[in-house]
C-alpha cells in the first residue's frame, strides 16, 4: 500500500459511524451485515449508512456483495492488516523485547501470558 491509500484508510475510518460501523462489522465477520440493518443497528438514516459505507469502500475497508435485493458488507480484513501493518513497519526499532507486548495486544484472540503482560507494567 502507499501513502495514500492509508491516508484515506485512516480518513475513512477518523468519523464516529464510519469507526463504529467499521468495527460492527469485524465482529460479524465473515458473515457481513445488510446495509438496512447496518443502519438499524448503528441508528442513522439509511441514507446517511450508505453515504459511510461509500467512505469506507472507496477506502478499502469494506465489501458489499449482493444478495438478491440486499447487499451485504464485510470488513476487508487483509485490507485492515495491511494499514495496521504499515503503521507497525519497522516497530521499535526492530527491538523485539520492546514489540513483544504491543504483539500480544494485537492478538485478542490468543492472549499473552500473564509474564509479557507484567514485563510491560
Amino acid at each position: 500500500m502507499d501513502e495514500n491509500e492509508i491516508i484515506s484508510a485512516l480518513a475513512a475510518l477518523a468519523q464516529t459511524t464510519r469507526l463504529s460501523t467499521f468495527r460492527l462489522l469485524v465482529r460479524r465477520e465473515p458473515d457481513g451485515v445488510p446495509a438496512g440493518e447496518l443502519a438499524r443497528l448503528i441508528d442513522v438514516p439509511q441514507n446517511t449508512m450508505s453515504a459511510h459505507l461509500a467512505t469506507l469502500s472507496r477506502a478499502g475497508l469494506v465489501v458489499g456483495e449482493r444478495r438478491s435485493r440486499s447487499i451485504i458488507y464485510r470488513a476487508d480484513l487483509d485490507r485492515f492488516r495491511d494499514v495496521a501493518l504499515y503503521l507497525l513497519k519497522d516497530c521499535c526499532g526492530g527491538r523485539a523485547d520492546l514489540c513483544a507486548p504491543l504483539n500480544a495486544d494485537l492478538n485478542p484472540c490468543c492472549p499473552a501470558s500473564e509474564e509479557t503482560h507484567g514485563k510491560r507494567r
